[in-house]
């Protein structure tokens, strides 16, 4: 009796006999077909070969297969099979696609690879049931199970090897061709599972993909996540992305990122790279970030990034609610709002637990800080940490030498440089 599920390690290579029971070659590969109507991809043929040195390859139907075993037997006599010198292109393989390849498992998250496929055989087609990431997969390929088990046994009988599987569903996969650019599962399906997966986590994943995995992870995403999950990303894995994609996709991620991040990216970039990109932004972003990569690093209006909220010292704390309302999405500081005069100079500050509580009709100049804090764009690191300490704030307001708001510095802009500080000290330290 045949058995209902079997591994594709099972079949490759295995001789395929003609309808007279003459053997007309080995199987190479399996094509799957990818349909919107079902979950699972089915064969729709084999690839056989023929020859060691200078290989043939033949594509038989499925329609022309009878069984699919240790052995497949075929209804056609072998002289009805066409091997050609190379094998002709299809959607996707099993053993070319997804044998040995790197999957997302979107159920648990993480970035796992292919020792094996688990296929479910319904009369002679085959479906794409599971893929397998576990050990026995790979002792299973090797043709070692027999001895490995008697192994296990001996030393270890209530081990886990033993009864284990360490199956993905295909459905909760997502899976990627290491040579080819493509997505294996149907876009709809690889976008509505990706959703659910919190950007952080999808960038997580991204750092253990290759570079083609990354790429056909991130051009799967819809836009407004693919901005997330760039800024979420380490700043090397940023420029792994920015050096394979063009320059006008590149430049939309910079954009919409907060700017003093988008300058701390491109100074990591060479010369001409960043002339290439500010081209294609707008001018106004454009400006922002020629303004910004012109400070010093390691200064107030190096750390600092543009993108804050300011009001009118006219205003109310019914003005503060609504700007903070529209701006949910803001890549900026939420917690401070920044008051200034006609001339956008800096009068004073307030945050959201200050007037959060208050009636909407109170002036917000009422909400401010009794100390009006600030630094100015060219005041180094130190000063920067020693007044953000002193007071408690989490961000604090850089301004010109004529006292204009320039933008603010973060506690975590802070923290990040002086953590590669340490850091940079603690190497030549080693060294």
């Amino acid at each position: 009796m045949l058995k209902l599920f079997l591994f594709l390690s099972e079949i490759l290579d295995k001789p395929v006999i003609d309808v007279n029971g003459i053997v007309v070659g080995r199987l190479h590969d399996v094509p799957m077909k990818i349909s919107e109507e079902e979950i699972y991809p089915r064969s729709k043929g084999l690839i056989v070969y023929r020859g060691f040195l200078k290989r043939t390859y033949a594509y038989i139907r499925i329609e022309d297969v009878k069984e699919i075993d240790e052995t497949i037997k075929l209804k056609i006599e072998g002289e009805k099979v066409a091997f050609l010198r190379s094998s002709s292109p299809h959607e996707f393989t099993l053993r070319h696609d997804i044998l040995d390849q790197q999957v997302v498992d979107t159920e648990n998250r993480k970035v796992v690879r292919v020792n094996d496929v688990h296929l479910l055989r319904v009369d002679h087609h085959l479906y794409l049931a599971h893929v397998d990431v576990g050990m026995r997969a790979i002792v299973r390929r090797l043709e070692w199970t027999a001895a490995v088990d008697l192994f296990v046994k001996a030393i270890a009988p209530q081990s886990p090897y033993l009864t284990q599987e360490e199956f993905i569903p295909w459905k909760n996969t997502q899976v990627f061709s290491a040579d080819r650019q493509k997505n294996m599962l149907r876009l709809d399906v690889a976008r509505q599972k990706l959703a659910q997966i919190p950007p952080t986590d999808l960038a997580d994943i991204m750092q253990d993909l290759d570079i083609f995995g990354k790429l056909a992870l991130f051009k799967s995403l819809d836009v407004n996540l693919q901005r997330t999950v760039f800024a979420d990303l380490a700043t090397q894995e940023k420029q792994d992305l920015i050096d394979h994609i063009d320059d006008k996709e590149a430049a939309n991620l910079i954009a919409n990122i907060p700017a003093d991040e988008a300058t701390d990216l491109l100074l990591t970039l060479s010369q001409d790279t960043i002339m290439r990109l500010l081209r294609h932004m707008e001018t106004k972003q454009s400006k922002k970030l020629r303004k910004l990569l012109g400070f010093a690093k390691d200064s107030a209006g190096g750390l600092m990034t543009t993108e804050y909220l300011s009001l009118n010292r006219n205003a109310t704390v019914g003005d503060a609610l609504q700007l903070v309302k529209n701006n949910v999405n803001y890549p900026g500081n939420l917690h401070h709002i920044y008051i200034v005069d006609d001339f956008h100079r800096l009068v004073a500050m307030t945050s959201i637990r200050r007037y959060i509580h208050l009636p909407p009709e109170t002036p917000i100049m009422d909400t401010c800080f009794p100390l009006k804090l600030f630094v100015h764009t060219t005041d180094g690191i130190e000063k920067i940490a020693l007044l953000l300490e002193k007071y408690k704030f989490t961000s604090i307001p850089v301004l010109s030498d004529d006292d204009i708001l320039q933008g603010a510095v973060t506690t975590d802009d802070v923290m990040e440089l002086l953590i590669s500080i340490a850091w940079s000290k603690y190497k030549e330290k080693l060294a």
